[in-house]
């Protein structure tokens, strides 16, 4: 089957990752290039664009060259650049398969909230929860109590998982938990500490959630907290502890999942459109 040239754009609420795929026709492909761009409060659509030159510079192609783009997420973003959109579940599904064949069950951890997926050897979704309004569960959180700290992103897994006492903080909301950390600051309670307490509450959370969805082994996690290795540590801890025989994974692409996901349904879709059959309208 003819090889194809597609593009996937997930657009998030902190940033925008797309991906460009030649798709086989049989379900796979080989990525050609990946490129994450984050908004900081910047236009979108601007950031769209850039990350879309980035993308196709690095891959080598035109847009011209593109069989079909595909979007997800905000898709109004991606209005007057894609050509369909797909959602969410059904890219992330997608993608954690063309990631980790093995993956039985999807952990989606975005900026303002997380859900869990259910899904078959197809990539097909079975199941999902999410989560509720509250942020106290997703990366934006984390990513906000950081920065109170002046701690850097990639300083936040060390110093967690090098912590030996957990600090406990709320886990029923972002605002309480907050809250929270600036007591123990006060108190003189140490980062690591502090960041060990805050990755146990989110772990609990989205332990809670997977358990919900009754999902099943392995999870592959997604999204921005993917590489977030204190985090998937108190994760499996979480798990182990209430019985859960549920073993967590993570890709070093889990946060191009989405847009994974996204390039292989535009593969699918493109096909499907140019292989139709055309209807001939018969006259008496």
């Amino acid at each position: 089957m003819q090889r194809l040239t597609t593009c996937g754009i997930d657009v998030g609420s902190s940033a925008i990752k797309v991906v460009v795929l030649d798709d086989d026709g049989d379900g796979g492909g080989t990525l050609r290039a990946t490129h994450l761009e984050r908004i900081r409060r910047r236009d979108p659509r601007a950031v769209l664009t850039t990350a879309l030159a980035a993308a196709l510079h690095a891959a080598g192609v035109e847009q011209s060259d593109l069989a079909y783009v595909a979007s997800t997420g905000d898709g109004d973003v991606a209005e007057g650049v894609r050509t369909g959109h797909f959602y969410g579940m059904t890219c992330h599904g997608r993608g954690a398969i063309f990631l980790e064949s093995r993956a039985r069950s999807v952990l989606d951890v975005g900026a303002l909230w997380a859900r869990a997926i259910v899904i078959d050897p197809r990539a097909r979704v079975l199941a999902s929860r999410m989560t509720s309004q509250c942020a106290a569960g997703t990366g934006q959180f984390i990513e906000n109590i950081a920065r109170y700290l002046g701690v850097r992103l990639d300083e936040i897994s060390a110093l967690s998982q090098a912590a030996s006492r957990p600090e406990p903080v709320s886990g029923i909301c972002a605002v309480l938990a907050e809250t929270d950390v600036i007591n123990m600051v006060s108190r003189g309670v140490s980062t690591g500490e502090i960041l060990r307490g805050i990755h146990e509450s989110v772990a609990i959370r989205l332990a809670k959630l997977l358990r919900s969805a009754k999902g099943g082994s392995p999870v592959l996690v997604t999204g921005g907290l993917a590489q977030d290795g204190g985090l998937l540590a108190c994760l499996r801890e979480r798990l182990a502890e209430s019985g859960a025989e549920i073993e967590v994974l993570s890709h070093p692409l889990s946060v191009h999942a989405g847009a994974v996901g996204a390039a292989l349904w535009a593969g699918f879709r493109h096909r499907k459109l140019t292989t139709a059959v055309p209807v001939v309208q018969e006259y008496a």
